[in-house]
């Protein structure tokens, strides 16, 4: 039984190599205009959920898109999963905004974010 429960996978993040191309096929897939927009990063909400664009798979070195399943208590929710044989690949930290984020590899290697707001 989970200590802590998720409130779903509300963010998918993509590694892009042409931020440009990128943005042009993924405006054009979700028919809204980016809601952030900047040369580190280019993010899309759309129908409640975030779509992020990261260049060069950003500083965390994504090299495939990572699905972040939204928590209330990430620490908790961590705890929980390397409890359970996940990896710790990336600790919470603080992206801005106090929005944190962290990750962990599952026992296949895939990765998988976690993400708590406010």
């Amino acid at each position: 039984m989970s200590e802590s429960s998720t409130l779903g996978i509300r963010t998918v993040l993509h590694p892009v190599t042409d931020l440009a191309a990128a943005k042009a096929v993924y405006t054009a897939l979700l028919g809204v205009p980016p809601t952030a927009d900047s040369e580190y990063y280019v993010g899309y909400d759309a129908e409640g959920q975030h779509i992020g664009l990261v260049p060069q798979g950003g500083p965390q070195r994504m090299d495939s898109p990572v699905a972040y399943w939204h928590v209330p208590d990430i620490e908790a929710k961590l705890a929980e999963v390397t409890a359970a044989g996940a990896t710790l690949k990336e600790a919470a930290r603080d992206v801005g905004g106090g929005r944190l984020v962290a990750s962990f590899t599952d026992p296949d290697g895939n990765v998988l974010g976690l993400v708590q707001d406010k």
